[in-house]
């Protein structure tokens, strides 16, 4: 059923490229005829609920930056995920999808917070996790996982300690459960895995 769908979907639409999948149909969808397509699967083909929006940084690869978007259908219980590469260039930038679904508001802002895609005609593009003039873009793959030095947000904070925030290290995660026995007795902890830009993670 997935499989008739997706093939009547790109032979509608001819600008559209099968995208691999391991769960729902996907599709790649060029960033001109993003918002037309993404209008057409809400109006017609019934995907009432934008669920959810994220971004792909393919480092080393042109284009780099995909934005995913996840459609759900409220009614049919099923999902398609359209991808769509941004042009080349600096920011990389995107048309706004907030006239299709409000909810994509948020969506967008966490996207150009942590990678920073810029969302045209976006009512409000500000960070949504960062603050306000933070330099970085802390999910982009040639952002340090230890992060890295900038000065305080405020001032004043600075000021009254003296410090600037300092890269955060690798300590306690990712969080597990002890393996064996009953998971009501077995404490969530943490891997050793206190490395940071100044200690470099152990191997082996």
């Amino acid at each position: 059923m997935q499989d008739e769908f997706l093939n009547g979907l790109v032979e509608s639409y001819d600008y559209l490229e099968k995208r691999s999948s391991v769960d729902w149909p996907a599709v790649n969808c060029p960033p001109d005829r993003l918002l037309e397509f993404l209008k057409m699967l809400r109006d017609v083909r019934g995907f009432d609920m934008l669920s959810d929006l994220t971004a792909i940084d393919n480092m080393d690869e042109l284009p780099r930056f995909t934005v995913v978007y996840h459609l759900y259908d409220t009614q049919k219980h099923t999902l398609i995920r359209v991808a769509s590469n941004c042009p080349e260039g600096e920011p990389p930038t995107m048309p706004t999808a907030t006239g299709l679904w409000a909810g994509a508001d948020w969506h967008e802002r966490e996207a150009f917070d942590m990678f920073g895609i810029v969302f045209s005609g976006h009512p409000k593009l500000t960070r949504i996790l960062m603050w306000d003039g933070y330099p970085h873009h802390p999910l982009r793959k040639d952002f340090p996982l230890a992060g890295k030095e900038v000065d305080l947000p405020a001032a004043d904070v600075a000021l009254a300690t003296k410090e600037k925030v300092r890269p955060a290290p690798m300590a306690g995660g990712p969080f597990h459960s002890t393996p064996g026995g009953h998971m009501s007795e077995s404490e969530p902890r943490g891997n050793d895995e206190s490395w940071s830009e100044k200690k470099e993670k152990p191997s082996g």
